[in-house]
């Protein structure tokens, strides 16, 4: 039996009044295990950084990916008690990152999707500064709030190196800040850079002036959400890695025909699985300043991007210059870096 009309049925348009949605995965299974036993310290890090840092036009989705009883609790304490955090999902099971994020980016309609993982710790401005580089580079599909002078590197650059080549200008740059990579480099326990990755990094410059750094990670990235259609519809068979993140993001984008970008300065840092006490230093800093993030007055253009020929120029141009190292080298000379170290 039914009365009467639902009254949404007057009012059928699906009307929101943010542009930029962040998405964090959580899987924290226990803390016990050594691996986890920071686990929930380093979440709160990382939720109670990103609240102290979006900007009014935001929302954030939190998937709670099989999570131990005091995750849970925390969970929906900080989702109950905050406006910023409007959805909280619950699954008994891991779904894994790439599934989890489709879970969400398939029910929104927001411009801007971020994707981070939960052991982020955001600065002040990394939103602001990420959008910046959207504004300035229409073509960019793929931001990330953390450089990295080894991210030339990555896959799925050819509409990148196009726009880098015949569009814009390839040239080396300072590192801003090089104690934002050795940051990095110590949370992921592997070295990645070398005195000269510290120095310079390569970045892309357009007529108007506007500067990016080449490539970025997949940790914390932000992407228009019109590349998610581009990727597969049926869901990944890993939870973690095994290519997951290129087939449903970096090939995407690329496809898509937009840039791999990030910024000029560290805007983020990658905390690993260990609280330590420069994290929490840095994060009283965050806390304790009054948030100056104004959103812009945002609006995207997804038409523009690079063509298939001009993929397929920067697919050649990745496989014969970037990928041999030894012409690789040269190429790097000629821009003025010192290739035999870079």
């Amino acid at each position: 039996m039914r009365l009467g009309i639902n009254p949404e049925k007057k009012d059928k348009s699906l009307k929101i009044d943010t542009y930029h949605r962040v998405i964090i995965p959580v899987f924290i299974p226990n803390l016990e295990e050594d691996y986890f036993k920071d686990g929930l310290k380093i979440l709160k890090l990382c939720i109670q950084s990103l609240l102290s840092t979006v900007h009014s036009k935001t929302k954030i989705s939190i998937i709670n990916n099989g999570c131990c009883v005091e995750v849970n609790e925390y969970l929906k304490e900080v989702y109950q008690s905050n406006s910023y955090i409007d959805q909280l999902l619950n699954s008994k099971v891991n779904l894994g990152k790439v599934n989890a994020i489709n879970a969400i980016v398939k029910g929104n309609i927001e411009e801007l999707i971020t994707i981070t993982d939960a052991d982020v710790l955001f600065k002040h401005g990394w939103q602001v500064e990420v959008e910046k580089i959207f504004i300035g580079f229409p073509e960019a599909g793929m931001v990330s709030p953390v450089p990295s002078s080894v991210g030339y590197k990555s896959m799925f650059l050819n509409s990148t190196y196009f726009y880098a080549i015949f569009k814009g200008k390839l040239k080396p740059s300072n590192v801003i800040s090089p104690e934002g990579m050795l940051k990095f480099e110590d949370s992921i326990g592997r070295k990645m850079y070398n005195k000269e990755h510290l120095k310079k990094y390569l970045t892309i410059q357009n007529k108007n002036k506007r500067k990016a750094v080449i490539g970025c990670g997949h940790f914390v990235a932000t992407l228009k959400s019109n590349v998610f259609k581009k990727a597969p519809n049926f869901p990944s068979n890993f939870k973690i890695v095994g290519g997951s993140e290129n087939t449903y993001i970096d090939l995407p984008n690329d496809e898509s025909g937009y840039l791999r970008l990030a910024t000029l300065d560290n805007f983020a840092y990658h905390l690993g699985n260990k609280a330590e006490d420069w994290m929490y230093e840095l994060f009283e800093d965050i806390v304790s300043t009054t948030n100056s993030s104004i959103e812009s007055d945002f609006s995207l253009d997804n038409s523009i991007r690079i063509s298939k020929f001009g993929k397929l120029i920067g697919h050649i141009f990745y496989n014969l210059v970037i990928k041999p190292k030894t012409i690789r080298k040269l190429f790097f000379r000629v821009l003025g870096l010192k290739s035999e170290n870079y």
